[in-house]
């Protein structure tokens, strides 16, 4: 589609400026024991990205079903993920953009989750329930795309596979406003990955993983309001699996460990891989791979029902965390 080339080459044209830019203003991002890079790196990216998808939607795209809201959350969340990029910001500032950017797509489009489809036997949602439980599920998504963004590529790479699979359902059932929305993020992150993906000179930074997160979060409440297709709910958190997992797994490990959920560290399944051997670009390979699969195994068993599914990428989760801490374990007895 036209929308994804424009997205892809704005993006991709923006970045040697961005990086020209980065590096004689020095907002570059600097090496520390948990970053991969070993240089002072700009982490702009992310500005490129939001470039090519905010013009690609704007000309191209449809305002209508709450793309306009969620192109005023998104303005928000940029501008946040910027100061953060080059200042830092506090992370009561950014959770206070995030439930702002929420509330506007929440309660000025009524872009929301109104039913379980039959989850644990639960339909039709009370409004009041409906609005805390799409908030909840919008912070939720938004943070574990930007928690992924930890090696070279591997957001990029996940956010566009999300993408593209969802892309590819609007678009099959006629929802071209999103499948717009999904098409133009798509191309912008492909441009991006064009200078991040192998040998990084610039990062997306909380500008290009806050505002893809917002976006993925959108796509997938608007997913799971489709009638028209069986067991969105779990279609939906199978199409999210890496970001998702990641995040439910390193959190359980933080409290299991004693320690604050929020607190930083290298318990990430990018970090176990990249620890076992695995270089950058294979890491990616991998969890990409693994991500088209989960989806596509979802998709074709999608008759089963929410529950079993649901049921069944639980039984997987917890078998792929139990192989990962017996391969970090065998790698540190080494």
């Amino acid at each position: 589609m036209l929308i994804f080339f424009w997205s892809m080459l704005i993006s991709m044209f923006s970045i040697p400026t961005i990086i020209s830019v980065a590096h004689s203003k020095r907002i570059l991002d600097e090496p520390d024991y948990r970053k991969a890079h070993k240089t002072m790196t700009p982490q702009l990216g992310g500005v490129a990205v939001f470039a090519g998808f905010v013009t690609g939607v704007a000309i191209f795209g449809q305002m209508i079903g709450g793309v306009q809201q969620m192109l005023a959350g998104c303005l928000i969340m940029f501008f946040v993920g910027v100061k953060d990029d080059i200042n830092g910001v506090s992370v009561f500032k950014k959770f206070f953009v995030q439930v702002l950017a929420a509330g506007i797509v929440l309660f000025y489009a009524d872009v929301r989750i109104t039913s379980f489809h039959g989850l644990l036997g639960i339909y039709e949602l009370e409004t009041g329930i409906s609005y805390a439980f799409s908030f909840l599920v919008i912070l939720c998504i938004t943070n574990a795309v930007n928690l992924i963004d930890g090696i070279n590529g591997l957001a990029g790479t996940i956010v566009i596979i999300m993408c593209m699979f969802f892309g590819g359902y609007f678009f099959y059932y006629n929802e071209m406003n999103y499948a717009f929305t999904a098409f133009s993020l798509a191309g912008g992150m492909v441009g991006f990955l064009r200078y991040n993906l192998l040998n990084a000179k610039v990062f997306m930074g909380d500008t290009g993983a806050l505002v893809s997160g917002f976006i993925i979060s959108v796509m997938a409440i608007h997913f799971i309001e489709m009638k028209s297709i069986n067991s969105t709910p779990a279609l939906s958190i199978g199409i999210l699996f890496i970001p998702l997992f990641d995040t439910l797994r390193v959190f359980m490990i933080r409290v299991f460990n004693g320690v604050s959920p929020f607190m930083p560290d290298r318990n990430h399944i990018h970090h176990y891989l990249n620890d076992i051997g695995l270089s950058h670009f294979m890491v990616v390979v991998v969890l990409a791979l693994l991500n088209i699969m989960v989806s596509v195994v979802m998709i074709l068993f999608s008759d089963l029902g929410n529950s079993i599914l649901l049921l069944g990428l639980g039984a997987f989760g917890l078998v792929l965390s139990f192989i990962l801490e017996l391969l970090q374990k065998n790698f540190k007895k080494r």
